[in-house]
Protein backbone atom coordinates (compact mmCIF):
# COMPACT_ATOMS: atom_id res chain seq x y z
CA UNK A 1 0.00 0.00 0.00
CA UNK A 2 1.60 3.41 -0.67
CA UNK A 3 2.50 5.67 2.37
CA UNK A 4 -0.05 8.44 2.02
CA UNK A 5 -2.64 6.19 1.30
CA UNK A 6 -1.92 4.19 4.19
CA UNK A 7 -1.57 7.58 6.18
CA UNK A 8 -5.02 8.72 5.55
CA UNK A 9 -6.71 4.96 6.15
CA UNK A 10 -4.89 5.21 9.77
CA UNK A 11 -5.94 8.93 10.08
CA UNK A 12 -9.74 7.90 8.71
CA UNK A 13 -9.26 4.79 11.50
CA UNK A 14 -8.32 6.57 14.20
CA UNK A 15 -10.84 9.66 13.58
CA UNK A 16 -13.31 6.70 13.86
CA UNK A 17 -12.12 5.03 16.69
CA UNK A 18 -11.54 7.53 18.72
CA UNK A 19 -15.16 9.97 17.75
CA UNK A 20 -15.64 9.90 21.43
CA UNK A 21 -12.52 11.93 22.43
CA UNK A 22 -11.91 13.93 18.84
CA UNK A 23 -16.10 14.51 17.88
CA UNK A 24 -15.18 14.16 14.67
CA UNK A 25 -12.35 16.43 14.30
CA UNK A 26 -9.35 16.01 11.65
CA UNK A 27 -6.96 17.51 13.00
CA UNK A 28 -7.37 15.85 16.78
CA UNK A 29 -7.00 12.39 15.10
CA UNK A 30 -4.07 13.62 13.58
CA UNK A 31 -2.37 14.23 16.75
CA UNK A 32 -3.70 11.15 18.33
CA UNK A 33 -2.46 9.24 14.93
CA UNK A 34 0.86 11.11 15.43
CA UNK A 35 1.65 9.87 19.00
CA UNK A 36 0.92 6.22 18.11
CA UNK A 37 3.05 6.31 14.88
CA UNK A 38 5.84 7.84 17.34
CA UNK A 39 5.58 5.55 19.60
CA UNK A 40 6.49 2.83 16.83
CA UNK A 41 9.17 5.23 14.95
CA UNK A 42 11.96 2.20 15.10
CA UNK A 43 9.18 -0.45 13.39
CA UNK A 44 8.21 2.90 10.81
CA UNK A 45 11.80 3.51 9.86
CA UNK A 46 12.67 -0.51 9.34
CA UNK A 47 9.22 0.22 6.90
CA UNK A 48 10.72 2.89 5.23
CA UNK A 49 14.35 0.87 4.44
CA UNK A 50 12.08 -2.32 3.69
CA UNK A 51 8.58 -1.80 2.45
CA UNK A 52 7.53 -5.61 2.83
CA UNK A 53 7.05 -4.85 6.61
CA UNK A 54 4.05 -2.46 5.78
CA UNK A 55 2.16 -5.00 7.19
CA UNK A 56 3.58 -5.41 10.41
CA UNK A 57 3.77 -1.84 11.33
CA UNK A 58 -0.20 -1.55 10.30
CA UNK A 59 -0.07 -4.67 12.82
CA UNK A 60 1.80 -2.57 14.89
CA UNK A 61 -0.09 0.00 14.69
CA UNK A 62 -3.60 -1.40 15.08
CA UNK A 63 -2.08 -3.09 18.19
CA UNK A 64 -1.44 0.09 19.74
CA UNK A 65 -4.49 2.01 18.88
CA UNK A 66 -6.78 -0.63 20.34
CA UNK A 67 -4.47 -0.48 23.56
CA UNK A 68 -4.57 3.08 23.44
CA UNK A 69 -8.82 2.60 23.26
CA UNK A 70 -8.83 0.03 26.15
CA UNK A 71 -6.63 2.75 28.55
CA UNK A 72 -9.95 5.36 27.40
CA UNK A 73 -12.46 3.02 28.32
CA UNK A 74 -11.28 2.26 31.71
CA UNK A 75 -12.02 5.68 32.75
CA UNK A 76 -15.30 5.55 32.11
CA UNK A 77 -16.48 2.60 34.86
CA UNK A 78 -20.11 2.59 32.70
CA UNK A 79 -18.61 2.00 29.08
CA UNK A 80 -17.44 -1.60 28.77
CA UNK A 81 -15.04 -2.31 26.24
CA UNK A 82 -13.96 -5.79 24.91
CA UNK A 83 -10.34 -6.24 22.57
CA UNK A 84 -10.78 -9.60 20.33
CA UNK A 85 -7.61 -10.26 18.21
CA UNK A 86 -9.01 -12.98 15.56
CA UNK A 87 -4.94 -13.88 14.54
CA UNK A 88 -3.85 -14.40 18.05
CA UNK A 89 -3.65 -18.03 17.25
CA UNK A 90 -3.74 -19.90 14.51
CA UNK A 91 -7.30 -21.10 14.99
CA UNK A 92 -8.80 -18.34 16.18
CA UNK A 93 -10.76 -17.21 13.63
CA UNK A 94 -12.70 -20.59 13.13
CA UNK A 95 -16.08 -20.43 13.66
CA UNK A 96 -15.67 -22.62 16.59
CA UNK A 97 -12.71 -20.59 18.40
CA UNK A 98 -14.08 -17.36 17.22
CA UNK A 99 -17.77 -18.17 18.90
CA UNK A 100 -16.22 -18.86 22.35
CA UNK A 101 -14.05 -15.79 22.42
CA UNK A 102 -16.80 -13.89 21.49
CA UNK A 103 -19.23 -15.34 23.84
CA UNK A 104 -16.39 -14.48 26.42
CA UNK A 105 -16.50 -10.80 25.23
CA UNK A 106 -20.32 -10.45 25.35
CA UNK A 107 -20.66 -12.16 28.78
CA UNK A 108 -17.89 -9.44 30.13
CA UNK A 109 -20.03 -6.68 28.33
CA UNK A 110 -23.38 -7.62 29.20
CA UNK A 111 -23.40 -5.73 32.58
CA UNK A 112 -23.26 -2.49 30.72
CA UNK A 113 -25.39 -0.50 29.65
CA UNK A 114 -22.82 0.96 26.76
CA UNK A 115 -20.06 -0.52 25.13
CA UNK A 116 -17.64 -1.86 22.43
CA UNK A 117 -16.50 -4.66 21.28
CA UNK A 118 -13.61 -4.62 18.79
CA UNK A 119 -12.65 -7.26 16.74
CA UNK A 120 -9.43 -6.58 14.75
CA UNK A 121 -7.20 -8.98 12.05
CA UNK A 122 -10.02 -11.20 11.34
CA UNK A 123 -9.35 -10.59 7.48
CA UNK A 124 -5.48 -11.08 7.99
CA UNK A 125 -6.39 -14.09 10.03
CA UNK A 126 -8.84 -15.56 7.19
CA UNK A 127 -7.18 -14.38 4.18
CA UNK A 128 -3.51 -14.00 4.93
CA UNK A 129 -1.40 -11.54 3.10
CA UNK A 130 0.16 -13.43 0.18
CA UNK A 131 -3.04 -15.32 -0.95
CA UNK A 132 -5.48 -12.94 -3.05
CA UNK A 133 -9.50 -12.31 -1.75
CA UNK A 134 -10.98 -14.39 -4.34
CA UNK A 135 -13.73 -17.17 -3.71
CA UNK A 136 -13.84 -19.72 -1.39
CA UNK A 137 -11.49 -17.10 1.16
CA UNK A 138 -13.31 -13.89 0.50
CA UNK A 139 -16.97 -16.08 1.52
CA UNK A 140 -15.41 -17.15 4.62
CA UNK A 141 -14.71 -13.53 5.54
CA UNK A 142 -18.06 -12.47 4.70
CA UNK A 143 -19.68 -15.31 6.00
CA UNK A 144 -17.19 -14.87 9.74
CA UNK A 145 -18.61 -11.30 9.65
CA UNK A 146 -22.04 -12.00 9.24
CA UNK A 147 -21.71 -14.96 12.31
CA UNK A 148 -20.08 -12.15 14.46
CA UNK A 149 -22.54 -9.52 13.36
CA UNK A 150 -25.99 -12.00 14.28
CA UNK A 151 -24.11 -13.57 17.30
CA UNK A 152 -23.98 -9.81 19.19
CA UNK A 153 -27.33 -8.93 18.53
CA UNK A 154 -29.01 -12.32 19.40
CA UNK A 155 -26.79 -12.42 22.37
CA UNK A 156 -27.19 -8.55 23.59
CA UNK A 157 -29.78 -7.49 25.40
CA UNK A 158 -31.95 -4.52 23.75
CA UNK A 159 -31.72 -2.27 25.88
CA UNK A 160 -27.76 -2.36 25.61
CA UNK A 161 -26.06 0.03 22.99
CA UNK A 162 -23.62 -2.04 21.39
CA UNK A 163 -20.72 -0.90 19.35
CA UNK A 164 -19.06 -3.28 17.08
CA UNK A 165 -15.99 -2.40 15.62
CA UNK A 166 -13.85 -4.48 12.77
CA UNK A 167 -10.29 -3.40 11.89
Amino acid sequence: MKPARADLRRLYFINALFAHVTGQDLYLAEQIKAAITFSLQELEAQTAAHPDYADKFDTAFNSAAAKLLAKAFSHLPTHGFYHWDAARTLTSATPLFARDEIMTGLKQLASYRDSTLLVTNLRPALIPPPKRAVGKRLQEYQDALAFIRDLAAARTAPSSNLQLLFL
